[in-house]
């Protein structure tokens, strides 16, 4: 019983920390791409921020995540080596988080700006390519490593064990 409460802490650890530092990239390579990092106050882009965060953080929680492990874990791979489980999660959790985000992105554009040119299916799916392109990579050799590096230093070494997708 106790165990199963320390994973579920250290889930919602690991979790808070690679929501944090994906969001806080992929907001502002967004904002870039799209010419706002410079017409948008810091009020603005720290409201957006934590409107991003309470969204990806829910979503990864309970619907991506649980789905990404599930695909990720149900494949025919060697899970004892632990580079194909952490690239087999976070390539299944980059495709359903840059799917979901980016239809909240898209949203969120539409409603700052309702005169969007081109069709709505045309700029989702630009917005995933673009996203995906850019998440990928930055999960991969960014974020992930800095994430467990950090959860290693300090979350592991107060006795919690680490999560199965560590």
């Amino acid at each position: 019983m106790i165990k199963c409460r320390q994973q579920k802490k250290e889930q919602l650890y690991f979790g808070l920390m690679m929501c944090s530092g994906m969001v806080v990239f992929m907001t502002f390579y967004n904002l870039y791409m799209h010419g706002l990092l410079e017409t948008l106050s810091w009020r603005n882009i720290l409201v957006q921020l934590i409107l991003t965060f309470s969204i990806a953080f829910i979503l990864e929680s309970f619907i991506v995540g649980p789905i990404a492990k599930k695909i990720a874990f149900s494949l025919p791979y060697d899970k004892s080596k632990k580079l194909f489980v952490i690239v087999s999660v976070a390539f299944f959790m980059v495709c359903g988080m840059v799917l979901c985000m980016s239809l909240y992105g898209l949203g969120t554009a539409y409603l700052s700006n309702p005169l969007m040119s081109g069709s709505w299916l045309e700029n989702y799916y630009s917005l995933v390519f673009q996203n995906f392109i850019f998440a990928f990579p930055l999960q991969l050799l960014i974020v992930g490593p800095i994430v467990r590096f950090l959860f290693q230093k300090f979350v592991k070494d107060k006795g919690v064990v680490k999560p199965d997708y560590y």
